[in-house]
C-alpha cells in the first residue's frame, strides 16, 4: 500500500524535494528517490513500502546488537526494502539494495505488529535489516502502537537523517544502535556516497536530546577503516561527545556485495580495536561476527569483574544487582536492565505475522 509521506516540499520549478535525509532528492512525477521507496505520485510524496515487510523473525536483543538494553529478551524484528546509503560492503545487501517489491510479502498494519508482539511476549520490536529511516512513517506508527501496549521500539540505523524528521523518529524510539561506518569523510564519500557529519550530528542528538538508549557499531573492513589513528580518533570523539559509557561494538566484515575482493576481518583486528577503545577510556567495548569469549562479555569498568557472560547470544553469567550495579564493587553499569535477565538465548524464530496479528495476550 502507498502512504502519503512527510518531510518534502515543492520547489519553484515544480520539482518535489524529499527532505527526509541529507540527500535532498529532487523528484519528477513517478520517480523514486535514491532509497527507492519514497516516490513522487502526482503532487505528493508517498512511501511505497508502508505496511509491507520481507518477513518477521524473533531474535535475541543482543543480535541487534544491543548488550545493555533488556539483556536476554526476545525482539520481534523486521525490515522492508531499500536504503538511503549505497554502501559497497553492505552485509544485508539482498534486502537493503533490493528493487524487487515482490520480496515484501508480509503485510501488517501497525496495530497488527503491536498485537503480534504482545501475543509473542516480545519485549521490543526492532526495525532492522534495512534502515528504518526510509520508512519513517511506518516505523513511527508501529512504535506508537507498541508504546500503547508497553512494548519498546528499537531502531537499527545508519543515522543518516535530517532534523526535524530526526526529532519525530527518535521521539518514538526506546533504543537505537547506530552504524558508524567509519570515521573519515573520505570513507563515507567513497564507500557510501554519503557524509560523516550528519551521522555525528545524529549521534550527538540521540545522546543529548533524547532518552533513547544508544549503542554504536562499526564494521571493521581490512585496509579501509581500521587504522590505529582512525580508531583512536573515533573513540576520542565518542568519549568527548557522547560519554565513555556508550557501548561500542566492533564487528567483522565478510566479503559481500561489491567488496568481494576484500578479505574477511581477522579476529586479531577486532581484538586490537577493542584494546584501543578501552585504552582511550571507553568502558564497554565488544567484538562481534566472530567467536570471541572475552569480547562478547560485559565487565565492570571499575573493578574489572565479569558482569554479564555470553556464549553467542546466550547469557551464561549475571552479576548485576536489582538496580543494575556491579555485585562486587557496587559500581553502576550503564544500561536499561531489569531485576532478572531474559532467557531467550540463541534462538531465532521466523514467524508468519498473520498467525499472531489477530491475537490479544
Amino acid at each position: 500500500m502507498f502512504e502519503t509521506a512527510r518531510y518534502w516540499r515543492t520547489l519553484d520549478d515544480g520539482t518535489l524535494q524529499c527532505d527526509l535525509c541529507p540527500r535532498l532528492c529532487g523528484l519528477q512525477d513517478g520517480k523514486n528517490g535514491l532509497c527507492f521507496v519514497r516516490r513522487r505520485d502526482g503532487d505528493k510524496l508517498v512511501l511505497s513500502t508502508y505496511g509491507r515487510s520481507s518477513g518477521f523473525c524473533i531474535d535475541p536483543i543482543e543480535k541487534k546488537p544491543l548488550n545493555h538494553f533488556l539483556p536476554g529478551t526476545p525482539v520481534l524484528s523486521f525490515g522492508t526494502a531499500g536504503c538511503n546509503l549505497t554502501c559497497k560492503f553492505c552485509q544485508n545487501w539482498d534486502m537493503s539494495k533490493s528493487r524487487e517489491m515482490e520480496l515484501l510479502q508480509a503485510e501488517a498494519t501497525p496495530e497488527q505488529v503491536a498485537r503480534a508482539a504482545t501475543a509473542l511476549q516480545c519485549r521490543s520490536v526492532a526495525f532492522t535489516y534495512n534502515d528504518p529511516v526510509i520508512f519513517l512513517e511506518y516505523a513511527v506508527d508501529i512504535a506508537r502502537a507498541c508504546r500503547e501496549r508497553g512494548i519498546n521500539s528499537v531502531a537499527v540505523t545508519a543515522g543518516y537523517i535530517n532534523p526535524p524528521a530526526r526529532d519525530e523518529f527518535f521521539a518514538n524510539m526506546d533504543a537505537a544502535n547506530v552504524d558508524l561506518k567509519g570515521f573519515t569523510e573520505v570513507f563515507y564519500r567513497n564507500h557510501c556516497s554519503a557524509s560523516l557529519a550528519p551521522v555525528l550530528d545524529t549521534l550527538r542528538f540521540i545522546k543529548t536530546e533524547t532518552n533513547v538508549w544508544l549503542e554504536i557499531t562499526t564494521l571493521l573492513i581490512p585496509g579501509q577503516n581500521d587504522t590505529v589513528d582512525e580508531l583512536k580518533q573515533q573513540c576520542n570523539w565518542i568519549a568527548e561527545n557522547l560519554g565513555c559509557d556508550v557501548p561500542l561494538h566492533f564487528t567483522a566484515f565478510h566479503p559481500a556485495y561489491r567488496m568481494l575482493y576484500v578479505p574477511a576481518t581477522p579476529l586479531s583486528t577486532l581484538r586490537k580495536a577493542r584494546q584501543i577503545a578501552l585504552s582511550e577510556g571507553l568502558e564497554y567495548v565488544y567484538t562481534g561476527n566472530l567467536p570471541d569469549p572475552v569480547g562478547t562479555n560485559t565487565y565492570c569498568h571499575n573493578c574489572g569483574k565479569l558482569l554479564i557472560g555470553r556464549r553467542g547470544y546466550q547469557l551464561s553469567d549475571w552479576h548485576l544487582t536489582e538496580v543494575g550495579n556491579c555485585e562486587f564493587c557496587n559500581q553502576k553499569c550503564s544500561g536499561i536492565f531489569e531485576t532478572k535477565p531474559g532467557s531467550w538465548g540463541n534462538r531465532a524464530r521466523r514467524i508468519v505475522i498473520s498467525d499472531f496479528a489477530a491475537r490479544d495476550a
